[in-house]
């Protein structure tokens, strides 16, 4: 199984306390710190404002963050968990990522979904049309994605977005693009999406969730005539590790206290326990089929469960 991590960005509370000043050091030493550790990629959510309410702490942007990445560290792959399409014009988000993968030397994974947060939209002036109508643009964002990565001059005339002989130089360096991920649990039309585009899908689930997700997820490659094995299929969820309970315990108050998160929003998640239990629940993923763990570590700044973690690479 491969295992990532997130960089502090601010969105989760996880750089409160630390003065503006010294964030950008900040969110440099952890990422310095995923790729020196080993950990397959590191990782930013793509928000603009903190949840899970708005705040007036600081959060920075994702392909802003993409873009530094690249040139700040040199082997460690680099995802957004996950690009919100409605926020770009597809067509120039090809493009950006286009130009990190070279800049990278190959290292971006593209992730992205519909769209959720309708704080932020509202907020930053973007319509926020229904659920449906945000995943037929989604649709029509990753037929442009795979279009631009591998066609000299791209056309497409879509109900929401068009292009017409759009040239996409440099074409990124992983072949035929970088990975896509389509990431969110729809099970009608998300996983339908991921069935029919997708390189890996990406679920916030228990393992009963997983294998629920699974299940309906090879219905659609059945239905797509897409090979069920082709598709990575994995998690993102909450990562604290204690050496004990009474470490775990400490843990999740000074988190609390730190980001103004309820306690409750960690201990109901599957991958936050005592050291051997949670090396036991990641087994079990694996054991169903988990290839890939995207892991939000909320003491990353200041706690230990980074190098903890270490240990199931």
């Amino acid at each position: 199984m491969h295992i990532g991590a997130f960089i502090p960005q601010g969105w989760r509370m996880d750089l409160s306390g630390v003065p503006i000043n010294e964030q950008w050091e900040t969110i440099i030493n952890s990422a310095n710190k995923i790729e020196e550790l080993g950990y397959h990629s590191l990782w930013v959510y793509d928000h603009f404002h903190t949840v899970p309410s708005p705040t007036q702490d600081p959060t920075y942007e994702c392909w802003s963050l993409m873009a530094a990445l690249s040139q700040t560290t040199s082997k460690v792959r680099l995802g957004q968990m996950c690009t919100c399409n409605s926020y770009r014009n597809p067509a120039y988000l090809t493009k950006v990522a286009s130009t990190i993968d070279v800049m990278s030397g190959g290292r971006l994974e593209y992730a992205i979904g519909a769209g959720w947060y309708d704080q932020e939209y509202k907020a930053y002036g973007y319509d926020y049309p229904s659920a449906g109508v945000r995943l037929k643009m989604l649709e029509e964002s990753l037929i442009i994605y795979k279009k631009m990565t591998t066609e000299d001059e791209a056309s497409f005339e879509g109900e929401y977005y068009q292009i017409n002989k759009a040239i996409n130089k440099p074409k990124p360096i992983q072949k035929p693009h970088p990975p896509l991920w389509v990431c969110g649990g729809g099970e009608k039309v998300t996983l339908k999406l991921l069935a029919r585009y997708g390189d890996y899908g990406n679920w916030d689930v228990d393992v009963e969730g997983f294998i629920n997700k699974s299940n309906i997820l090879r219905e659609h490659c059945e239905n797509e005539n897409r090979e069920f094995s082709d598709i990575g299929r994995t998690l993102h969820t909450n990562v604290i590790i204690g050496e004990n309970q009474a470490d775990l315990d400490s843990k999740i108050e000074k988190i609390s206290e730190y980001t103004s998160i309820p306690k409750d929003m960690y201990l109901s998640k599957p991958l936050v326990g005592v050291k051997n239990k949670v090396f036991e629940k990641i087994d079990e993923f694996e054991s169903h089929g988990c290839s890939y763990l995207i892991a939000y570590i909320a003491d990353i700044v200041w706690g230990d469960t980074l190098d903890i973690l270490k240990e199931k690479l």
